[in-house]
């Protein structure tokens, strides 16, 4: 497995968080897979760029879920508690 660099924004005030795989591709496209749940795809390969949860805080189990989706992975636990 080649590594794989990423980055993780999370946005307290608006409950966001955003992970990013590689570098943003030069064309890109957006969908929601469900509500509040969004995966940005590199629009000459379909590669999964980001996931983007809404109201992470309320359904951190979410990330799990979409990350196996999508054969993803990160190093480590994601803990955003204050």
């Amino acid at each position: 497995m080649e590594n794989q660099t990423y980055g993780i924004y999370y946005d307290q005030e608006g409950d966001f968080l955003e992970i990013t795989f590689g570098e943003p591709p030069e064309l890109e496209y957006t969908d929601e897979i469900e509500e509040g749940v969004f995966i940005t795809r590199n629009e000459d390969t379909d590669e999964v760029y980001s996931i983007g949860i809404l109201s992470f805080k309320k359904r951190v189990e979410i990330l799990g879920r979409v990350l196996s989706k999508f054969n993803k992975k990160l190093p480590k636990e994601i803990d955003i508690s204050e």
